[in-house]
């Protein structure tokens, strides 16, 4: 099947390659129709790695997708032919330790989408899990059911904060992580975030989107913004949604006595820890690695229209212009959030 490649040589190729997959009596056939071109997928093609997966051998992208379901294996009873879904990307060994305690993102074994060795999903078709495949409400688009992946993370962190009615928090970073952790937030039952970035286009795209107050930290004192909004008690949760080493050492200057602090991104090296600043607060800290329990919960939340998704999907390229599209993506301009590639249904 054709399908957007990455050679161990960091170069893309749409190009046909051969993926053996057997349909299992639990695993159902699925035609793509939509994938996010993730962060991840960038970097791998940027840099060839991540941590200690290495792209040695060519590699599918994509792993951010929905589809509709073209055959299903002879124990499938809750999905049909026809059905349109998205599928939960990363699949653990289902009788590891975590795996039994609920915690199934962080076991060792799992098989993620384009994660190397495992070939990602810009490709006509897969064969996936029943038990990780999910269908999709009627008024959720492909476009949309290809974010629920994304807005798992989101929900995912809000989940973690043990959010209260009425809670102020901060998010740090604009991008889709950032703003979907923000509008998890407010559906979670936050009553205002404070998002912070230094790119002011992000900020007003997501500040229509809800009780959000943009902060763009070239032109403002963010620690400022959060005196003023709080009566100078503090932020009760801080989202650390961007990766930075210095906002993500920053965050215990922002959260109030006994609040919550909940990091999501991944800073490129270590950063400074204060534990007296943390232990004067009695901050709690929570970390968060993918998400684990989150699609039924994300997909009831879109269903009810408590989480816009489609004003953050700003730009669609077909598959046939896979390669312009991770191009583009190297540098995306500011006014883009969420871009994705679709496959055409005859595929």
């Amino acid at each position: 099947m054709k399908a957007l490649v990455l050679e161990p040589n960091r170069t893309l190729s749409l190009r046909d390659i051969e993926i053996q997959e057997t349909l299992g009596p639990r695993d159902v056939r699925i035609a793509i129709r939509n994938v996010g071109i993730c962060g991840s997928d960038i970097h791998y093609y940027r840099h060839g790695q991540i941590g200690p997966f290495v792209v040695k051998e060519p590699m599918v992208l994509g792993h951010e997708a929905s589809g509709v379901v073209l055959e299903t294996g002879k124990e499938v009873t809750h999905l049909k032919p026809g059905d349109r879904v998205c599928m939960e990307p990363g699949i653990p060994n289902p009788n590891s330790r975590p795996t039994r305690l609920g915690m199934y993102n962080l076991d060792p074994e799992v098989r993620f989408w384009a994660t190397p060795p495992v070939h990602g999903v810009l490709r006509p078709t897969v064969v996936h899990p029943a038990d990780f495949t999910f269908r999709l409400p009627d008024n959720v688009s492909f476009a949309e059911g290809a974010m629920v992946e994304p807005l798992a993370v989101g929900l995912y962190a809000a989940t973690k904060a043990q959010i209260r009615p009425g809670d102020t928090a901060v998010v740090l970073g604009a991008g889709t992580i950032g703003i979907l952790t923000a509008l998890s937030a407010l559906a979670g039952g936050c009553s205002q975030i404070i998002l912070a970035d230094p790119v002011q286009q992000k900020l007003d795209l997501a500040a229509r989107l809800g009780s959000i107050v943009p902060v763009n930290i070239h032109t403002h004192s963010l620690k400022e913004v959060v005196q003023d909004w709080t009566g100078g008690w503090g932020a009760d949760i801080i989202f650390e949604a961007s990766g930075n080493e210095e906002a993500a050492s920053s965050v215990f200057d922002l959260v109030c006595p006994g609040g919550r602090v909940v990091f999501i991104g991944m800073p490129g090296k270590a950063i400074p820890y204060d534990v007296v600043a943390a232990q004067i607060k009695e901050a709690r800290v929570e970390h968060i690695f993918r998400y684990a329990h989150m699609y039924p919960k994300a997909l009831a939340l879109l269903a009810s229209g408590k989480i816009p998704l489609k004003p953050l999907i700003t730009d669609i390229f077909p598959f046939e212009k896979s390669i312009e599209a991770m191009k583009w993506a190297l540098h995306m301009p500011p006014t883009s959030i969420k871009a994705q590639i679709e496959l055409p249904s005859d595929l």
